[in-house]
């Protein structure tokens, strides 16, 4: 699924092309991408006028110059494309004109192969951010992010310290990739209790996922296939400058002893057994 390097990358191109414009016709090609009455969402999409485009962690969202905002989740496999005619895709599942004033028509387009993506429309809360996200913590990159609040929730947890970075309700937009890379980097296993961590090691932590993360976001983030692409089409390639995820057998880039994989919540996790030595119970 993507994380939060991937989800800006898409934010990002589609502030480029689609701010200030005007949503046209809007088609419902797979009843699945819609999290809402079909028709309902139609009736108030078309007209509306997109005046921003947000992000918090792996979540993003359009404002609109109405009293409610359009959230989009990329799912597994969901893809944004911004074309100057109908793609043709098998696997569009909503689009729209894109309309602005002097310009030639373009197309939105939201493409999802298995179709665990969607789009639906959420009111806003005082603060004018989607209600529907407001159990979502804030994530590194939210020059609100509260290092010391983090620090504190963290040492206080009592799972381990892989799990906690993944739990979107603490820090958002870190999932498994850049999980296992940020903790390679301070050298902690994932398995490590968040009880026998100190709020510096916590700091270092979150230092090294937005370093991790921000190397990512240069490189267009991470894409081990096709589906994994931005506005354009293209695809990502900071999986060339992984240090530990999907690299089992390979030599550490620190000590070079071969970096191993272990299943973590019926997935996988990688790390060096040298350079983040597992926890050991007393």
């Amino acid at each position: 699924m993507p994380e939060l390097p991937e989800v800006e990358v898409v934010r990002a191109g589609l502030e480029n092309l689609v701010l200030a414009t005007t949503i046209g016709a809007v088609r419902i090609h797979h009843e699945r991408a819609v999290r809402q009455n079909v028709g309902d969402l139609t009736q108030q999409l078309e007209g509306a006028t997109i005046t921003r485009v947000a992000r918090r962690g792996k979540y993003m969202w359009l404002e609109l110059d109405r009293p409610f905002v359009l959230m989009i989740h990329l799912g597994m496999s969901g893809q944004i494309r911004v074309n100057e005619s109908p793609s043709g895709h098998p696997h569009v599942r909503l689009d729209w004109n894109v309309i602005r004033t002097g310009e030639p028509n373009r197309y939105f387009e939201f493409v999802d192969q298995r179709t665990f993506g969607g789009l639906r429309i959420s009111d806003q809360d005082h603060n004018g951010e989607p209600s529907a996200i407001s159990h979502i913590a804030r994530d590194p990159f939210d020059p609100l992010f509260d290092v010391g609040l983090f620090a504190d929730s963290l040492v206080k947890r009592s799972t381990q310290v892989k799990r906690a970075l993944l739990d979107q309700n603490l820090i958002s937009g870190i999932g498994n990739i850049y999980a296992d890379e940020c903790l390679w980097r301070v050298g902690l296993d994932g398995t490590t209790p968040c009880a026998r961590l100190d709020r510096s090691t916590a700091a270092q932590i979150v230092s090294a996922a937005t370093q991790v993360m921000n190397e990512a976001l240069v490189a267009g983030g991470t894409s081990f296939d096709s589906l994994y692409v931005n506005v354009n089409g293209e695809s990502g390639y900071f999986s060339r400058s992984l240090s530990v995820y999907g690299r089992e057998g390979a030599p550490c880039e620190r000590c070079g002893n071969p970096i191993t994989r272990s299943r973590f919540m019926n997935r996988s996790s990688f790390h060096c057994l040298t350079c983040q030595p597992p926890w050991l119970l007393p």
